[in-house]
């Protein structure tokens, strides 16, 4: 039996979106880091996930990317014809594989937001591509998963009002710009200011930090807006993009922040979220740790505490509902 076994029951309280061909990506010796896919995928059987607590996407259709990339762009990815700036922007090596890969995540993004909108949380093992633009990919980015799961949700009118908190390293300058306009759709995103992207983009909240910034800068920045924003803007789901790229020792990233900040970051976010029974979609986003343990451990703590502030939540919503129904009734 494993470790959450013991501590939550023989189930995680939530289900995870997972493909095993996340981590069958060829990307040679990149750093693109499809490896910590699997890695997080067998800690997380390790400790105590079952084979009922995956949930495996289908690609997302080329009909649900148009909901946010343009049919040009869309017509270049079908046909391989990429221009050479295109595929430098990419920063990666473009392939058909390559566009199996996203059109994947997108499809798994999509299913973690419907499947958040009826169990309150879901954990998607990948997304977070939020250097992808309308008309062209940037970044490690190809296709906007996060994007293509609100137009989606949105368009079929299960949700109204979204949130998207991004704490990547990098500014989601792409998602960031699909919603620049758009008052139904608030960005948040805490990002390091002296890297990429050299040119950012306006999303609704943006907090920079600079090299060097460590936990109490990092935290300071977090609790300064949370829980607060939530009441600002009661979103209907919120898609929270956790990267362990501020992780100290980062290999594209410049900040301090420790696993413990990282923790303490993620408990904020998530219990300001799920005390408020706002849906919760998950998604791994960057981490480039020269060991790639380090970014599994990383990620692998934002699980273990979302399911502690799950049921945390559960519990502390119970008691609320209790004490209102125990509370005599004033009769003048």
């Amino acid at each position: 039996m494993g470790l959450l076994e013991v501590l939550f029951g023989r189930r995680f309280p939530f289900k995870f979106v997972y493909h095993e061909e996340y981590w069958m990506l060829n990307t040679g010796k990149h750093i693109f880091p499809v490896r910590k896919y699997r890695m997080v995928h067998e800690r997380l059987a390790a400790l105590g996930a079952r084979r009922e607590n995956f949930l495996k996407p289908e690609p997302a259709s080329f009909e649900d990317l148009q909901l946010v990339h343009s049919p040009k762009y869309l017509r270049k990815l079908q046909t391989g014809s990429l221009s050479k700036d295109e595929i430098q922007a990419l920063e990666l090596p473009f392939s058909a594989e390559l566009i199996s890969f996203f059109r994947l995540n997108v499809g798994g993004t999509v299913l973690a937001a419907e499947r958040a909108l009826d169990d309150g949380l879901c954990i998607h093992l990948g997304g977070g591509f939020h250097h992808a633009f309308a008309d062209h990919g940037e970044g490690f980015c190809l296709l906007n998963d996060t994007a293509v799961a609100v137009e989606k949700l949105q368009r079929e009118g299960r949700v109204g009002r979204v949130m998207i908190v991004d704490c990547d390293v990098h500014q989601g300058n792409g998602t960031a710009a699909i919603f620049e306009k758009r008052e139904d759709v608030f960005t948040f995103s805490i990002h390091q200011m002296d890297i990429y992207p050299s040119e950012k983009m306006t999303g609704t909240l943006d907090v920079g930090l600079w090299s060097g910034d460590g936990d109490r800068a990092y935290l300071e920045a977090v609790r300064r807006h949370f829980p607060k924003i939530y009441e600002e803007f009661p979103p209907d789901i919120v898609f929270y993009l956790a990267g362990a790229d501020p992780l100290a020792g980062d290999q594209l990233g410049g900040l301090a922040v420790t696993k413990a900040g990282l923790l303490s970051r993620d408990r904020i976010i998530m219990e300001g979220a799920l005390l408020r029974k706002i849906p919760l979609v998950i998604l791994l986003a960057g981490g480039y740790s020269r060991d790639p343990a380090e970014t599994t451990d990383a990620h692998v703590n934002t699980v273990r505490t979302a399911a502690v502030m799950k049921r945390r939540a559960a519990r502390l919503i119970a008691q609320r509902e209790a004490e209102k129904l125990d509370r005599p009734v004033y009769r003048p």
